[in-house]
């Protein structure tokens, strides 16, 4: 599958819809983003499962800042609408490999369970604060 771009546009359409998004946020004067694009292309052709796609930090800055974008590149994995990865800097083939094959192997049923959990702690916590003013 090839890369797409994912812009104000599109960007939660394609999140929300897809299991599985590997996003890469670049922009063209970045070296690094320029040396990591073939990688990152490749793993695409690899990993018809996935939605591969990419961000230009430069026409899409409410996007990057959304996501407190601070280096580029920056890989982000969305799994079933919740970030689950999200690292500054080019990976080599491998790292790559070994990032989507720990992602896929995720069991995301635990990690709902897990983000339910704090959240409720996050709410006892606030409760308990309100209590003592």
């Amino acid at each position: 599958m090839a890369t797409m771009e994912l812009n104000a546009e599109n960007f939660e359409k394609v999140v929300s819809a897809s299991p599985m998004v590997m996003v890469d946020f670049w922009a063209p004067w970045c070296g690094p983003c320029r040396a990591f694009a073939p990688t990152f292309e490749k793993a695409s052709e690899k990993h018809s499962d996935v939605v591969f796609a990419k961000v230009n930090t430069d026409e899409e800055q409410a996007i990057a800042q959304a996501f407190n974008i601070r280096s580029i590149p920056t890989l982000m994995i969305f799994r079933d609408n919740v970030v689950i990865y999200a690292e500054a800097g080019a990976l080599p083939p491998a790292g790559l490999e070994e990032v989507i094959t720990k992602a896929k192997e995720l069991d995301m049923e635990e990690v709902m369970r897990q983000i339910k959990q704090q959240e409720e702690a996050d709410k006892a916590a606030e409760a308990s604060e309100v209590n003592k003013s």
